[in-house]
């Protein structure tokens, strides 16, 4: 079962993702961290520090998990 993530945005980035999700503690860390770990973002292996996420994306970082993008929003708004 994959961790939820609620963001407030419609859009975040891979390297916010990081941060937002504790696994970096700075976003100047998501640059190394790409290089050294593989990232899957839907199943589709990816290391662009500045990918596009969207809420029900599936985030899978070696080593650390499975995260599930929420949005944090009201949907009534």
């Amino acid at each position: 079962m994959p961790e939820i993530i609620q963001i407030n945005q419609s859009v975040i980035t891979l390297g916010q993702f990081l941060k937002h999700a504790t696994i970096i503690s700075s976003g100047g860390m998501a640059k190394p961290f790409l290089m050294d770990y593989t990232v899957w973002v839907n199943d589709e292996a990816d290391n662009r520090r500045g990918r596009k996420l969207h809420p029900g994306d599936v985030v899978k970082v070696e080593g650390f998990g499975t995260y599930l993008l929420e949005s944090a929003q009201n949907e009534d708004n």
